[in-house]
């Protein structure tokens, strides 16, 4: 059995950046927020499309279109995450509420996007 390194090395460095920011939050909660935000995610799921795709340019711009419309949504549920810990709500109520409006507001611009792309 041979290890498939292109699918298998990016899940590593999703690992060790998970620690890494486990590891900096005790010294800046500031610098560990900074680090858990970095284009670390993007350019991995990036490879690993890239990967199994044989660098198909096609399939990447589709891939790299739905990472751009997924941003919003995560925004906005970063923004509520924000706005809900501020007001004092507890953490699991602010992920429920986080993936609820994560959820809606991707439906949303699903709907918006199929719109503009109907035939």
């Amino acid at each position: 059995m041979e290890i498939a390194w292109s699918k298998v090395l990016p899940v590593i460095v999703s690992i060790v950046v998970i620690i890494v920011v486990a590891i900096i939050q005790e010294l800046s909660p500031r610098l560990a927020a900074i680090t858990a935000t970095m284009p670390i995610g993007v350019p991995l799921a990036l490879w690993i499309v890239w990967a199994s795709q044989g660098g198909n340019s096609d399939a990447m711009a589709q891939f790299a279109g739905g990472l751009f419309i997924g941003l919003i949504p995560t925004l906005l549920f970063v923004i509520a995450a924000w706005v809900l810990l501020k007001a004092g709500w507890g953490l699991v109520p602010v992920l429920a509420a986080g993936y609820a409006i994560w959820g809606v507001s991707l439906i949303i611009i699903l709907q918006i996007q199929r719109l503009f792309t109907a035939e």
